[in-house]
């Protein structure tokens, strides 16, 4: 089993953490200032995979950017049927913008793509730099259950997550002061971890193009920023499962790094 290294970044930060969990291809936690690493484990931080839900992130920043998102509860837009479901009753109840990022609706981000129109999409992942950039699988106005993000043409590594959340919290993207707000508000997590506040957004996944999900070979993303007085670290964490298991991939990537933050020396001193 690997163990992490601690790294110190400046003579008032430190992070070490506990051995890698099983299944772990990579954990990054960069000073989102500086860029320097804080912690680095995994062997496949440079693998490009399906971003699945963490592509909400970049969806809320086109949405909040180009009006077709206003605030965090505006628009709320009902369920049709015909819409996809798999969430069940989770998602068959008017959702809006918070509700969306908290229970990770795909139908919502569907129609948030829809309004935007394919070719501002395409400027908006072109700008952004995200992952390869490869949105041509899936128009955003194909009926579907399918979406680009799903197991599809874009892909995306966790290096790659990482910078795209600096440019974020760096605020270096080519959108609105309020995208970043109000992406910022609806990716809040309900946690603090010594004295942390934490951002983010799960994934679930797996391998392939073809949007057939194979719980036996499960992604598993987390990744967001955290932030702490004046000090910012942006994280991605991914694994892969060898078998089908309950919770799903994503929640238990975050769940993993979350227990890591909580009892590992992340702290200012």
């Amino acid at each position: 089993m690997r163990r992490a290294t601690a790294l110190v970044l400046t003579s008032t930060l430190a992070f070490s953490a506990p051995t890698s969990f099983a299944g772990e291809l990579c954990t990054l936690i960069i000073d989102a200032a500086s860029g320097d690493t804080v912690l680095k484990t995994g062997q496949h931080c440079a693998t490009r995979v399906t971003p699945a839900s963490t592509f909400k992130l970049a969806i809320s920043v086109m949405g909040f950017d180009s009006g077709v998102l206003s605030d965090a509860k505006n628009p709320s837009w009902p369920y049709q049927v015909g819409y996809p479901d798999w969430a069940g009753d989770a998602w068959r109840r008017d959702i809006d913008p918070a509700d969306w990022m908290k229970v990770s609706v795909f139908w919502y981000s569907q129609q948030v793509l829809k309004q935007l129109g394919q070719a501002r999409f395409e400027k908006y992942v072109e700008a952004f730099g995200y992952g390869n950039k490869d949105v041509s699988a899936v128009p955003v106005k194909a009926s579907s259950s399918h979406g680009v993000w799903v197991m599809s043409s874009l892909q995306i590594s966790p290096n790659e997550q990482v910078s795209f959340l600096r440019k974020f919290v760096n605020r270096q993207l080519p959108v609105s002061a309020h995208a970043y707000e109000m992406t910022a508000t609806i990716a809040r997590q309900d946690m603090h971890l010594d004295g942390w506040r934490i951002y983010g957004k799960t994934g679930t996944g797996s391998p392939g193009q073809d949007n057939r999900y194979r719980a036996d070979q499960a992604y598993g993303w987390y990744v967001g920023w955290a932030t702490k007085g004046t000090q910012t670290l942006v994280f991605a964490r991914l694994i892969q499962d060898e078998k089908a298991q309950k919770p799903n991939a994503g929640v238990r990537a975050r769940d993993q790094l979350l227990e890591e933050l909580s009892t590992a020396s992340l702290r200012l001193r």
